[in-house]
């Protein structure tokens, strides 16, 4: 491989650039806590996701780069670095990073390979509160208990994602067309689905330091848009917090639904192609 030196300017200008795209989220996120205040929306980025702000605001080059520089020693103190003729670069990875980058590029193309299904309606939020004795989150259900068991009961379930079906309430189970679980992960996931669009976040960072952060941030930034639209699809009111429903009860709101599903589709495409070839690169 050939490497890339990068000087001891240009690698702090494109670590400081990183920091203060990161910190519009993480900056309030960290306000919050301070506080003592939860959102319902946002919250889910830093909690269901176990990459915490401090993490997500670190500058990681990616592979074939050498930091050059007094100041690159610093990254030695991760373990994922080493010592190189002009400065620090990447080890190469470990046999247990092999096997999560071969999991993950699997995953990611068995994705890829399949059509966009849409139309599932967000559908998953509500089979998690499904004749529920408490909800999930500290906030009111748009159309109360009894609207809400009755939309899901007109519906046909279709989620095909094992960690949103892992959540439906029991009765919600017995609802749904499809049986996801773990073992049929690869089998299952597909681009339209909001949450696996999501989880490029997640198979992103469980790489990192590999994967160069400027793509980490691109997952999570998409990461912030899908859950946003995924909340403001769900059974909740959060008008208190400024998020406007979408309807999905209605031929409107199922409409609205699919289009920025649609539009989700085509920003994630890239980004998953972007990480399978992380994973090449990695496995060699």
């Amino acid at each position: 491989m050939t490497l890339e030196h990068l000087t001891e300017q240009d690698w702090h200008a494109r670590r400081d650039a990183h920091v203060a795209r990161v910190r519009q989220w993480t900056d309030p996120h960290q306000a919050r806590r301070a506080r003592g205040e939860k959102h319902p929306v946002l919250d889910f980025l830093f909690t269901y996701y176990s990459f915490r702000p401090a993490h997500l605001e670190r500058w990681h080059p990616g592979p074939g780069v050498v930091l050059t520089g007094d100041s690159a020693r610093s990254y030695l103190r991760w373990s994922a670095y080493e010592e190189v003729p002009g400065g620090v670069t990447l080890a190469p990875i470990s046999e247990s990073r092999r096997r999560t980058a071969s999991f993950v590029r699997d995953l990611l193309s068995a994705t890829a390979s399949r059509p966009a299904r849409l139309g599932c309606f967000g559908l998953h939020e509500w089979a998690m509160v499904y004749r529920a004795a408490a909800t999930r989150h500290a906030l009111p259900l748009r159309l109360g208990q009894g609207g809400t068991d009755s939309v899901v009961e007109a519906a046909t379930i279709k989620c095909t994602h094992f960690d949103a079906y892992r959540f439906f309430t029991e009765p919600a189970r017995g609802l749904n067309t499809v049986r996801p679980d773990r073992e049929s992960q690869l089998a299952l996931e597909q681009p339209g689905c909001l949450h696996a669009n999501m989880d490029l976040f997640k198979w992103a960072y469980k790489l990192a330091p590999y994967t160069p952060s400027g793509l980490v941030v691109d997952c999570f930034e998409l990461a912030v848009d899908v859950r946003g639209v995924d909340m403001r699809a769900s059974p909740y009111d959060l008008s208190s917090y400024g998020y406007a429903a979408i309807p999905i009860e209605t031929e409107r709101g199922r409409a609205a639904y699919v289009r920025a599903q649609a539009g989700f589709v085509g920003r994630a495409e890239p980004l998953r192609g972007r990480l399978i070839g992380v994973c090449g690169g990695l496995l060699g």
